[in-house]
Parts: structure tokens; sequence; C-alpha cells
């Protein structure tokens, strides 16, 4: 009787561990149930993330962004460093990426087909509103150059061509009526832009990003620098045509300057290719704002990035699987 009795529990014992194995299985292959299905992993293997330059808020963000979507869903999610945002939404609509990190200009010019996009496309969706970019102007304190008008003659650098910093700078400039006849252009991505600064073989540069920029923030620690204010009531001029630019301040402290310097900013967007999968990019978008904390903790510019926030100012259509995320908030 003994060893009867053994024998029976060894059976319920693994009956328990089979229904338990079953109920396991059930959990990873029904995508809709516990809340959007997350270890059912993604349809595509690739999830390419176009960014801009490595010291850049995009690719630092991005690259976090990256890592996250690799470890959730053991999908081969990267980076690619590149000129920022007129080139990433080229390579959207080149099928070549999944995901960007754009300027929101840039992607309305895209989806319209105006500017320097010929004709429109319907290959660009996005997924959120996020942090604005802030048009950062530095020159050193020696260079005599004290007001936006004072640019005029200098030699200037305004970013990576065709980038949504050079494309920023461009508007900026036109709007005082200041064009690229009237400056020596060089097109500079942030940390050569800082390293001609420091060289004394540039004047002025635009560094538009979130902040702080990473080589800004290196350049004010290692030479005397003077960031260009751009008046509220010059923002609001320039906006009359380039409704994108608002007025905003950066904050005292952040490169060392005592006052807030008033300047032009102008949101970013994160967009995907519209021909991803409802379900992808429900999934994606619900593990981007999960992730919110380990985003700031990576660069502080993720800090201004809110669920609230998230679908006001869209410049493209948003992607059904984003809806449908925010259709359940």
């Amino acid at each position: 009787m003994k060893k009867m009795k053994v024998s029976v529990f060894s059976l319920v014992v693994a009956g328990s561990l089979v229904l338990a194995a079953c109920g396991e299985d059930n959990a990873t292959t029904n995508p809709e149930e516990g809340g959007g299905g997350e270890a059912a992993g993604l349809e595509t293997n690739i999830v390419t993330i176009a960014t801009g330059g490595a010291s850049g808020p995009y690719n630092i963000i991005g690259s976090t962004l990256a890592e996250t979507y690799s470890s959730q869903y053991d999908v081969n999610s990267r980076t690619q460093t590149t000129g920022a945002s007129v080139e990433n939404v080229n390579l959207i609509k080149e099928d070549k990426i999944e995901m960007a990190f754009t300027m929101s200009d840039v992607v309305s010019q895209a989806v319209e087909g105006t500017e320097g996009f010929t004709e429109p496309t319907d290959k660009i969706s996005q997924i959120a509103a996020l942090y604005p970019n802030y048009v950062q102007i530095v020159t050193t304190a020696d260079s005599g150059i004290e007001t936006f008008e004072d640019l005029r003659g200098k030699r200037i650098a305004v970013g990576d061509q065709n980038s949504g910093v050079e494309v920023n700078a461009r508007m900026l400039l036109e709007g005082y009526g200041i064009t690229y006849d009237d400056i020596d252009v060089d097109y500079l991505g942030y940390a050569e832009a800082a390293d001609g600064l420091r060289a004394g073989q540039i004047d002025a540069a635009f560094l538009t990003s979130g902040l702080p920029n990473a080589s800004l923030l290196e350049l004010s620690e290692t030479l005397d620098i003077r960031m260009v204010s751009i008046a509220p009531e010059d923002v609001e001029r320039v906006a009359e045509d380039q409704s994108y630019f608002i007025a905003l301040e950066i904050p005292a402290g952040t490169y060392g300057n005592e006052e807030p310097v008033p300047t032009a900013a102008i949101m970013n967007a994160l967009v995907v290719h519209s021909d991803m999968s409802e379900d992808d990019v429900y999934k994606l978008t619900k593990t981007f704002f999960e992730n919110l904390d380990t985003l700031e903790n990576s660069h502080q510019a993720a800090a201004d990035i809110t669920l609230e926030a998230a679908q006001e100012g869209l410049v493209a259509p948003l992607h059904p699987g984003a809806q449908r995320y925010y259709d359940e908030q």
C-alpha cells in the first residue's frame, strides 16, 4: 500500500506540471492576452532605428530604445547613425529602415512633398510627438557676435547638409534676411562644430537638439562661450511662415549661462514605416512608453516625453498600432 500511495502522489505531481506547462504555452502563444502579448515577439525580425550624430540625443535615446526592443522581443534592433532628420525620412521612403527620430517640420515636408521633397509620400506614419529641439547658437565670448544679426558675414556651422539642423538654420537665417550668400557656410555635425569653434576655424554654430547637447556641454567646460539668443517676438515673426517654430528658453545653468537664453524650438517626432503591422507597432509603442524612465536615464531630453502630450501636434498620419495603444489608455 505504501508503494501505491507514492505512485499516486507522483502521478498527481506529474499531472500538475503538465497542466502548468500547458498554461504557460497558452499564455505565450495568444498575442491578444496579457496587455499586448509582448512575449509572443514581433512579426518583423529587424527594427532599425535611424537617429543622428553619435553624440546627439537622437542616437543616445535611440540606442537605449534599441537595446530595450532587442531584450524584450529577441529581435535584431539597432540604431543607424545618420545626418538626422532629412536622411532619416528618406531612409523610410526608400524602405531601408523601420523607425526614425526626426524633427516635425521635416516629417511634414516629406508627407506633403514640399521644400526639398519633390513629391508626397504615404510611407511615413507617426507614433508620437516627443520633446522639443532647442535651437542652440553658440559662439566664443571674444567673437564679437552678440546678436543674431551679427552672424552676417561670419563663418557659420549650420549642421550636416540636409539635416534637420541645417533646414532650421536656413529658415531662421532667412527670417532675419540673411541668406547663405551672406555667410560662409560649413556643414558640420555637433562634434565637428564644437571642434571647429575650439580651434578657431568657425565663428559660430547651430547645434539644434534636445537639452543638453553633449558636444556643447563639453565645449562649455573647456571654452569661454556665448549663447546667441532669439527674441520671442522674432520667433513669432518667423513662425508666420514656418509654423513649426515655438518660443522657448534654454534654462539658466545649462551651459554655465547665468540667465535663461530665449530661443526657437521645434518638436521632435518618432515615426515608423507605414507598412509595419498594427500588432508590431502597438507593441513597439507600448514598450516605448513603459520604458520612459530608462530612456530618461540615458538622456535627460527624454524627460520631456509624456503620454499625455504624445498626440499633440502630430504632423503625419498616426499609425493604427499606435492609435490602438492610445485608445487603451
